[in-house]
């Protein structure tokens, strides 16, 4: 299940909660099964991600990350897919259910359901399928979606009915800090993806210019947060988030300077919980 990303799933729901709360929307049922929705199909993503893998090679010999379960055989492709398609009803009642909960039209019921459903295949067919997208690069574009806009954004939508076009900003801040978590794991594979024929964008760029686009990735995130607080500041406390600053710079120091697999991979870990605390920041600086 990969515990060490989920920190991504509750900075999603947070940063949407936390928007909706300021504006005096906060609805903790919505922000419960919306929490337990999306955890549940990271965990489905992470357990499609963990079988397709090891069906087209990129979790081989060769791959020098933490060890996967299909891959080193402790558990079969059969039990696997099992658990993904447990992982797929238990997404669909939770998702079903906070759909219920949430005070919209029935054209707004059926929007969200098609964003569910379509959240779904996104990730049973990041690394499974023919032509798995996550294998010609378009991983990051599905996680920044997902753990930025539309996760942000329709978690305010369900707690308050309504959408502001300024909300991309902070969406976009989560979503590409969730990239940079992803790049850091790509940037870690880059040798191993290769050799299984996995395209991603640290495997296109090579190492040096990977770096680079980590940098920027970082860079635009704040840069957005900051953007967001000049259009609404009011006060100091909402520049709270900066605290966060240092986190980045080790991360991105990290990525420069650790070249081998194993020294850059706790880092994957340190991102996704410096995107988890960036969140509670931002959230406390524009709720208290």
């Amino acid at each position: 299940m990969r515990l060490r990303t989920l920190p991504l799933a509750i900075a999603s729901i947070g940063m949407g909660s936390f928007l909706a709360a300021a504006d005096h929307g906060f609805n903790l049922t919505i922000f419960v099964l919306a929490l337990l929705t999306t955890i549940s199909l990271q965990i489905l993503s992470n357990l499609a991600n963990d079988y397709g893998d090891s069906i087209h090679g990129a979790d081989s010999a060769h791959r020098e990350g933490p060890a996967r379960a299909v891959q080193s055989g402790q558990i079969t492709q059969k039990q696997m897919k099992v658990a993904m398609g447990v992982s797929i009803v238990i997404s669909l009642v939770l998702g079903l259910g906070l759909l219920w909960q949430s005070a919209i039209s029935l054209k707004v019921f059926f929007i969200f359901l098609g964003l569910g459903l379509v959240a779904i295949l996104a990730a049973i067919y990041y690394t499974n399928g023919a032509r798995p997208y996550g294998y010609i690069g378009l991983g990051d574009l599905s996680v920044f979606l997902f753990f930025g806009w539309l996760g942000i954004i329709g978690t305010y939508y369900l707690m308050t009915g309504g959408y502001r076009a300024d909300l991309l900003l902070p969406g976009a801040a989560c979503g590409l800090f969730t990239v940079a978590v992803l790049n850091v794991n790509n940037i870690r594979d880059i040798e191993s993806d290769l050799l299984a024929g996995k395209h991603s964008i640290p495997a296109r760029l090579g190492r040096t210019r990977a770096t680079l686009y980590h940098f920027s990735l970082l860079a635009v995130g704040f840069i957005c947060a900051v953007w967001y607080t000049f259009l609404h500041y009011t006060s100091i406390k909402e520049w709270l988030f900066l605290l966060v600053l240092p986190l980045l710079f080790i991360n991105a120091r990290a990525v420069k300077t650790k070249l081998t697999a194993q020294s850059l991979d706790p880092y994957l870990k340190q991102m996704a919980i410096s995107t988890l605390i960036f969140v509670l920041f931002f959230g406390l600086g524009i709720i208290i």
